[in-house]
């Protein structure tokens, strides 16, 4: 007998993260398929069709609404979720794709401060497109992971079927508000609670901190460049040495609680503290580690994936780095 080849559904395959993920399920062997708004198969920035796009099944579905994709779920045996907004109704992710500098600029400050107002119609018309976090983070994940679970199974695989879920390690804040990693979190609980409640089920949450891509995102890579350095300044300082990371760390320990400390535990300090010490990470790192994870052999990969635990997964660590697995168990 055979061995089943596996199928993996991406939601939002045609994205940055997303097409990643569909060339590496490729390259591991196993089928995929895509669903996002336009339907569209992927393209390079330069508007180029590389060869590994044809063998992706390309569909277009709302991830709102099952009975676009629904057909689709009983014959894969995973999913992975990678659609999301980092920015509430800014046009940021128009203005990334695009490569303009003052745009991002432009999004990102109006995003922080609530102003996010513009005559262009066509910008009013993105923005709209990109949604709340609680749709386009929360709900989404949500309807999709319920919609899989009440799917009838055709493919007959190996232990539970993987919701992979593209979350975020919290090391934005304040400079990106609360409320983008605090609809993560309750899309983590959410699936959690619904995997829980079926074995044939388990949910995987990939924490990524900053991704980038010199060629596809080039203008995220002077940003993701000083990250780095910045988390390798701070991994080779004396213990107890009065870091810019230490220094914001005690600064946040005099500040009040969040107010909603059951998803964001501590303060903006302690955030962007956190972005000083994580590195950026690639997006063919995020993008091994969510098909390791949607593999249908290794059921052992359950739970929240923080950076360290992605380069852990994948098998990519920092000489003198110790494992993080042990710290994941």
């Amino acid at each position: 007998m055979e061995p089943v080849i596996q199928k993996i559904l991406v939601v939002g395959g045609n994205g940055f993260v997303g097409s990643a993920v569909c060339r590496t399920v490729l390259a591991r062997g196993m089928k995929v398929a895509s669903i996002s708004s336009s339907g569209r198969p992927w393209q390079t920035p330069k508007g180029h069709t590389p060869s590994w796009v044809h063998k992706v099944e390309w569909h277009q579905g709302d991830a709102l609404k099952p009975e676009t994709y629904a057909h689709l779920l009983p014959g894969v045996s995973a999913v992975v979720h990678t659609i999301g907004t980092l920015f509430e109704k800014s046009g940021y992710k128009s203005a990334v794709k695009d490569g303009s500098v003052p745009r991002v600029l432009s999004s990102a400050v109006a995003a922080a401060t609530g102003c996010g107002g513009s005559a262009n119609p066509l910008e009013r018309e993105e923005k709209r497109r990109e949604g709340s976090y609680a749709l386009v983070n929360r709900d989404s994940a949500l309807t999709v992971c319920k919609a899989f679970i009440d799917s009838q199974a055709e493919l007959k695989v190996n232990g539970p079927r993987a919701f992979v879920y593209i979350s975020a390690e919290d090391c934005g804040r304040p400079l990106i508000p609360a409320g983008y990693v605090e609809s993560k979190r309750e899309a983590e609980a959410g699936i959690e609670e619904m995997t829980k409640a079926n074995p044939n089920y388990r949910g995987v949450y990939i924490r990524p901190s900053l991704i980038y891509h010199p060629h596809f995102r080039p203008i995220i890579s002077p940003m993701a460049a000083l990250l780095d350095l910045s988390a390798t300044i701070h991994s080779k300082a004396p213990a107890g040495f009065p870091t810019p990371s230490a220094i914001l760390q005690t600064l946040g320990g005099l500040l009040p609680r969040p107010a909603r400390p059951d998803l964001t535990p501590d303060s903006p300090l302690h955030a962007l503290a956190r972005a000083l010490t994580i590195p950026p990470i690639h997006v063919d790192h995020v993008a091994e580690a969510i098909c390791i994870a949607a593999d249908n052999a290794r059921t052992d990969v359950r739970g929240p994936y923080g950076v360290a635990e992605i380069r852990e997964l994948i098998g990519w660590h920092q000489k003198g780095q110790k494992p993080a697995a042990a710290a994941h168990a």
